[in-house]
């Protein structure tokens, strides 16, 4: 009996021993390509807080599931615990000297991106939706302080107090890359971003996208149309540039906007940024939108807003129709501060 209890202990001591051996240490970013569950148990498949990944939003890597992985573990601030587990194909790994790590093998039944006519552009009707991100520039270049539209960037520039374009992504992520030549999709994916062709828009778009969207400067429209435009219904830069312009007046011209030029240098709560968006455009409005915050030395800012619609995003289409069609998220961090212009 002795020498039974004996194993059974050891047994029991071994156990979490090779748990924590499966779990691989790592040193990078995960930048999520989807809106994935983040689980705080990968055998229990549990997600407390109902937390989903931001796309485009970049994590701190913490450490794989095991050698060959299926799960990396992320820091998501404002989940609670913050450490959480994503499934390997939800994003794409940059290790800490930079490296990209390659992705985890296409399954059969879903093509690679990238393929001439592999992925038919989103639908433009009513069961079409989206993933509306907009940023707020000056958090974003505490990031990326050598970025051309950082570098020039100044308290009175009109991006100094108004939220910025990242992008209008439609849903879901898969849709990505529509009949785009691989090697665009190549050069696309390794930031190559100036060589990638220049979309054709009228010049009062490309005026007007130029304030709205300073990463002009670094070719971020040329990324984004090849990634996400190219699988807008209307096969047309213009429309697609014209109509997110269009939307992002709205939210610039409403109290969304004004809470944050007002609060710039200090902390603004999630709830009152929601509530904002409800005042804007109508009860519940608030419960479609993530804030996505990141740390910055001591201080937690407030770097992008991310907004689900659903709809027709036409020429005249209503932000407050689109977000009411859509479903409610999670909130993301609890608060943040709205960043200045400046290094701080």
């Amino acid at each position: 009996m002795k020498r039974s209890w004996l194993a059974a202990f050891a047994l029991s001591m071994l156990t979490p021993l090779a748990a924590a051996q499966a779990d691989e240490p790592m040193k990078g970013t995960f930048t999520a390509h989807q809106a994935c569950s983040a689980l705080l148990s990968i055998r229990k498949q549990t997600n407390p807080g109902d937390v989903k990944l931001t796309p485009e939003q970049s994590y701190r890597l913490l450490s794989a599931n095991k050698p060959n992985p299926t799960y990396y573990r992320v820091e998501v601030d404002g989940a609670q615990p913050a450490e959480r587990w994503v499934p390997v194909d939800c994003g794409e790994v940059k290790s800490a000297d930079g490296t990209t790590v390659p992705p985890a093998p296409t399954s059969p039944s879903q093509p690679a991106p990238g393929k001439q006519g592999n992925n038919p552009p989103s639908g433009g009707g009513s069961g079409a939706s989206y993933v509306f991100a907009i940023s707020w520039q000056p958090a974003f270049c505490e990031g990326l302080p050598s970025k051309t539209e950082c570098k020039t960037q100044t308290p009175e520039r009109y991006d100094a107090t108004h939220f910025t374009l990242h992008g209008l992504w439609p849903q879901p992520r898969g849709n990505a890359y529509c009949g785009v030549p691989q090697q665009d999709v190549e050069a696309d994916k390794a930031h190559r971003w100036e060589d990638l062709p220049e979309p054709q828009l009228e010049p009062a778009t490309r005026t007007a996208l130029e304030q709205a969207m300073p990463g002009t400067a670094s070719f971020l429209e040329r990324h984004e149309w090849v990634e996400h435009g190219s699988c807008f219904f209307e096969k047309s830069a213009d429309a697609y540039f014209r109509r997110e312009v269009a939307l992002i007046g709205q939210i610039n011209a409403s109290p969304v906007q004004k809470l944050f030029a007002d609060n710039i240098g200090k902390e603004v709560e999630t709830s009152d940024i929601r509530q904002a968006f409800d005042q804007a455009f109508g009860d519940g409005a608030g419960d479609r939108v993530r804030v996505a915050c990141k740390r910055d030395g001591d201080r937690r800012i407030i770097v992008e807003l991310t907004i689900g619609l659903r709809g027709e995003v036409t020429d005249n289409a209503s932000l407050a129709t689109l977000i009411a069609g859509a479903s409610p998220t999670d909130q993301g961090c609890k608060s943040g501060i709205v960043d200045p212009v400046g290094l701080q």
